[in-house]
Formats: C-alpha cells, structure tokens, sequence
C-alpha cells in the first residue's frame, strides 16, 4: 500500500522521495529478522499463539502509524511493526508443510503466494485510493481494522485450524543449531540463496514501481494505484494453477522460466514504452514471482523434518531480500530510474541461467 504514495508522502513531509523511499525496508528488514525468532517457537509452542501474537503487534502497530508527525518516526514505527507481525508467514509456511504431502504442497504454496501477491495489487489500489480520498492516516487505521476482522475470524476457527501436535518441543538452543545444519545442507543452501535474490528482485522494482509512473507518465495516486492493480491478477487466479504445473512438470524447469520473466519484464520497464504495455509489464513481473517463490516453498519443506526451523530460515532469507533490494534500489536510484530497472533486470537475466544448473535435479 506504501509504494503508489510514496510522492505524496515526500510533498507532505517536505521530504526527498529517497528519503520516504526508507519506510518499505525499515518495514522488511524487521519482519526479516525476526523470523529467526518466531520459527522456532512456532515449533516449541505450536503455530496459533505465534500467529495471534503476531497479528496483535502488526494492528496495534500499524494503527499507532497513523499518528505519525514526521518520516523518521514512521520510518521507527515501521521497523517496529515489522519486527512484531514477523511471525505470520514464517507460521504459515510451516502449517501448510504440516497440513499437505510434497506431491501436493505446489498446489496449496500456490494459493499462499498468489494471495500474497494478490494482497500487494489489491493494497496498491485501496492504499491510493483511501489516500486520495481520506488521507494517508487512514490507509493504516483501515489496514489496522481489517487486521481485527482477520484476528477475530482466527480466533473463532483456531480449533479447526490449529493443534497441539503442530508443535515439536525442543531447546530453543536446538532450534537455531537446526538454522545451521539445514543452511549447510548443499540443497538448503543453493535455495535460500535464490529466495534471497528473488526477494531482493522483486522487492527492489516493485517498491518504486509507484514512483515510475509517477515520473514517467504524471499519474496520480489514483492512477498509480490501478496501474499497480496488476501486479497480483497473476498470482490471484492461476496461484493453483502454476503450483499443479510445477508439481507436474517438475520445478526444475519452471524456477528458470519464472526468473527470466521478471527479468525481461523489469528490462522492459526500464525501456519506458508506452503507459499499457507498463501496465502489462507490471503483470508479467508478477507471474515471475509466482512462478519462483511458490516453488522455492515447497522445495524448503523437505530439507528437514524440522518445517518450523526449515521455514523460518525461508522466511529469513525472503524478507531479508525484499529489505536488502529495496534498500539497494534507493541508493543507487540516483543514477536513473530506467537504468535501475534494467540493471535490476540484468541480474535477473544471469541468476536465471544460473537457476538452469542448481535446480536441474529438482523434481
């Protein structure tokens, strides 16, 4: 919801946009962090209570942003929010892990990231328009009260979602000595290191995907937000769909195609074409996650029978990305926007035959 208003915050703020730009990170980088935390106790105590932390921290956090007088404190809050609703995906990961066999864990880590994506085209555009309409305060006062409705719908089907044996106890010591033998696991280790480049990727473009229309064809927020709305269409309705080609194809022919269509979509972007073809671009960006992420998933839930640990150190390395690429993507803005873009692109480009050989024994 932070990308499409980022101008309007820095004319507000009397601040630079780079400067704004600092909120996505700050926000990222915390939630990254804390993964390492939550993980393991969601194997210690089991999945419901991380979650309901959690989801806690993130509404109280968020709502209290909507106060903020200046960039530095919404910069602060946002590291603090991060670092609180860190344990939401991490948690989720690992439920599914618990819930669906291998054969079928493309199929339900599909529906998991194309909602996520989803959320981010829907958030784009609700974020524009709330600010448009009734200012920025209320874009997180809103967020903060879907998050309450969320809580409660958990709270009333936590016995039909969550159970006591979804936790496996152990010393909290074990847990992060499991970080370090599932990291060292050559197969554990070559995926992470790819969640890590998709996450730093994808969150690099898409947090100045606002500012680019903006720049290059003087939209408004309103406009930036429908623009972005495509973003998550793709993830939205094929998110199954892809999860079951990559099951059924295999993911080692799959993650390489999805990396080269990020790539050549953000080159593309940075080649300014016209405002529809961005807009179509901004769509096929997303496919690319969708056909990546999912799968890098489902691959990290049988590195080991420890999916808590497994997933949070998944979870580590792809908010650690989309804080790292958003931070990078800020400070070498100043050489041109476009040129960012394609440089960006350029990396996807090489990672993706890369991708070829580290995931040709993948099934």
């Amino acid at each position: 919801m932070v990308a499409p208003i980022l101008p309007g915050l820095a004319s507000l703020f009397r601040a630079s946009v780079r400067h704004v730009s600092f909120i996505e990170p700050a926000y990222l980088l915390g939630y990254g962090i804390a993964t390492l935390i939550y993980a393991p106790l969601s194997d210690k105590y089991g999945r419901f209570p991380v979650i309901l932390f959690s989801m806690s921290c993130f509404i109280v956090l968020t709502a209290c942003t909507g106060f903020c007088y200046s960039i530095d404190q919404m910069i602060l809050l946002r590291l603090l929010t991060g670092i609180g609703a860190g344990g939401v995906a991490p948690t989720t990961i690992g439920w599914i892990g618990d819930r669906f066999p291998y054969e079928k864990r493309g199929h339900a880590l599909g529906i998991f990231f194309g909602c996520m994506a989803g959320g981010m085209a829907f958030g784009s555009s609700a974020g524009a328009l709330l600010t448009a309409r009734l200012g920025w305060q209320m874009m997180f006062w809103t967020v903060a009260a879907v998050g309450v409705c969320i809580l409660i719908i958990l709270i009333l089907y936590s016995k039909k979602l969550y159970h006591k044996n979804d936790s496996n106890y152990g010393s909290f010591r074990t847990m992060f000595t499991s970080f370090k033998e599932i990291y060292w696991q050559p197969r554990g280790r070559k995926t992470y290191l790819f969640v890590l480049f998709n996450g730093m990727f994808h969150s690099g473009v898409f947090s100045w995907t606002g500012y680019y229309f903006y720049k290059n064809y003087q939209l408004d927020e309103r406009e930036i937000g429908f623009a972005l709305l495509g973003y998550g269409i793709p993830g939205l309705l094929l998110g199954p769909l892809l999860g079951k080609l990559a099951d059924k194809f295999g993911r080692n022919r799959i993650i390489p195609i999805g990396i080269l269509t990020g790539a050549l979509s953000a080159i593309f972007l940075g080649m300014n074409y016209s405002l529809a073809a961005s807009c179509v671009f901004i769509a096929t960006l997303s496919l690319g996650f969708d056909l990546t992420q999912p799968l890098y998933a489902a691959i990290i839930t049988t590195v080991s029978p420890k999916k808590g640990a497994a997933t949070g150190l998944f979870a580590f390395f792809l908010f650690m990305g989309y804080g790292f690429g958003s931070l990078l993507f800020s400070l070498i803005v100043n050489t041109g926007l476009n040129e960012t873009f394609m440089l960006f692109g350029g990396a996807g480009v090489i990672a993706a035959g890369i991708a070829v050989k580290t995931f040709k024994g993948e099934k």
